[in-house]
């Protein structure tokens, strides 16, 4: 199925580490600062809208997810939220931002593995700066030839990373946690994917049954896995 494979892409957060757990620890701390002035799945319900309607604005990442908890905070609180409640919140997101790199269980063996028979790159979506820190305090950046930053993961933008890069949708395998980012889409533009699932998912990257049961993917439980799949 993947003989004529000549380029592997891999997603970053949560397919090469750690990156949902932070953001889940993150909101549950902002639903206990803000507990006095609403239930807590009200919180977590709220800031997820804030997020949704932020993100034409701020795109993904850190940045935009701490601006949309001081957007929260002040409108939970009809603009009462103590100031250094908000600097707390100012300093989750700075907290999220230099927490160290941990590399999910397989990593490097597979790009060890990988590097020399294929094209190895980067294909993620998020903050520029942060993803371009994050990959350089992994310490794997030496196995990649290309890193691409995408403000979006929609099939039009692969389709434009295949033509930037020169390469055949053919030729490309995806690697990513997302069904929704990493896989759907390229199995669109005519590319392969496998999907490792992440024990986390953030709710904007959930899909149907009927979209994960239409498309024809692997999915798999660990990275280490791939390597059999490419023999």
């Amino acid at each position: 199925m993947y003989k004529d494979i000549k380029v592997i892409a891999f997603d970053a957060d949560d397919t090469l580490w750690v990156n949902e757990t932070y953001f889940r620890d993150a909101e549950n701390e902002f639903a206990a600062l803000l507990n006095d002035y609403e239930t807590e799945n009200k919180i977590h319900q709220e800031l997820f809208k804030k997020e949704i309607d932020n993100l034409e604005l701020y795109g993904y990442g850190v940045k935009g997810f701490t601006l949309s908890m001081i957007e929260c905070a002040l409108e939970l609180s009809n603009y009462q939220i103590p100031q250094k409640t908000l600097d707390r919140i100012l300093n989750i997101g700075k907290e999220m931002l230099e927490k160290p790199i941990e590399l999910l269980d397989g990593v490097e063996e597979v790009l060890q593995q990988l590097q020399g028979k294929y094209k190895l790159i980067v294909a993620t979506k998020g903050d520029l700066l942060d993803q371009q820190r994050k990959l350089e305090k992994s310490g794997i950046s030496k196995y990649f030839h290309h890193v691409e930053v995408m403000s979006e993961k929609k099939p039009i933008d692969y389709k434009k990373m295949l033509q930037r890069l020169d390469i055949n949708p053919a030729d490309l395998l995806m690697i990513g946690n997302s069904l929704k980012s990493d896989v759907l889409p390229l199995i669109e533009v005519g590319a392969s994917a496998i999907h490792i699932p992440f024990h986390t998912t953030w709710a904007h990257e959930t899909v149907s049954k009927e979209q994960k049961s239409t498309t024809d993917y692997k999915t798999l439980s660990n990275i280490k896995e791939v390597i059999d799949l490419l023999k």
